[in-house]
């Protein structure tokens, strides 16, 4: 079944799309690939939406800017990707914006992690288990994104959306962190006994270059649908309590 069949059968009024190809340094070999999935599916989504006049939520991601800017990036900012992932993904906005599907938004987000998949925090809490200490990133800084704040989010302002053309919001928690303190509290609030060593970026043994500074500026989402947004420290709490990893 193709998602036009889909939608008719189901009645789908509102496409909410978290699909994504996210493997940064794959996605350097499998141009191909992330480029189906990150651009040309957005491509059709947003073709599919605009056609049966429904809504469509598209996830994005901070890696669209260059990490140069060195203040918290706005919705207005130029971007300017500086691997194939986050080349990727701006030509997914990119094409949204060009069919442009009424009540139709995309949330730029950064460092997603949950108690679901493969991410930061759970491959903290694996390898903080099987040694003795580990070198984290202390030089890229943003701010992580607890993935149940952010569907959170989307289903309080899904009643509120409703513009002509497609609007662009910023959404991650609150505070700003390298990967350095990230890894040091996961590891103080799970209480592990893991010695976690701040490394350059230039010392970690990976090709894809990524942003150094990728904080966004979350001001116009919280003023245009009144959110309060959580800080860091709590919802990393509030997921670590999820999986029984809270000590």
């Amino acid at each position: 079944m193709n998602i036009n069949d889909f939608i008719e059968v189901n009645s789908i009024d509102i496409i909410i799309n978290c699909a994504a190809y996210t493997d940064v340094d794959m996605a350097e070999k499998e141009i191909e690939l992330a480029n189906d999935i990150n651009h040309k599916a957005i491509h059709y989504l947003a073709k599919v939406a605009k056609e049966r006049a429904i809504k469509l939520i598209h996830l994005s991601t901070d890696y669209i800017f260059d990490g140069r800017n060195f203040k918290p990036y706005i919705e207005s900012d130029k971007p300017n990707p500086i691997n194939i992932y986050g080349k990727t993904k701006l030509n997914g906005e990119k094409a949204m914006q060009e069919i442009n599907p009424c009540n139709s938004i995309i949330i730029r987000t950064s460092w997603l992690y949950s108690n679901f998949g493969t991410n930061f925090l759970k491959t903290m809490l694996r390898l903080g288990r099987e040694k003795d200490s580990l070198g984290v990133i202390f030089d890229q800084v943003g701010t992580p994104t607890y993935a149940r704040d952010l569907a959170k989010v989307i289903l309080d302002i899904l009643p509120q959306i409703k513009n002509k053309k497609v609007e662009i919001y910023n959404y991650s928690n609150e505070g700003v962190l390298s990967w350095y303190d990230f890894a040091k509290e996961i590891m103080r609030m799970a209480k592990i006994e893991c010695q976690i060593n701040p490394i350059e970026t230039k010392e970690y043994p990976r090709a894809t270059e990524r942003p150094y500074y990728s904080l966004l500026n979350k001001q116009k989402i919280k003023n245009k649908f009144n959110i309060q947004i959580p800080f860091w420290k709590d919802s990393l709490d509030e997921c670590l309590r999820v999986m029984g990893e809270r000590r």
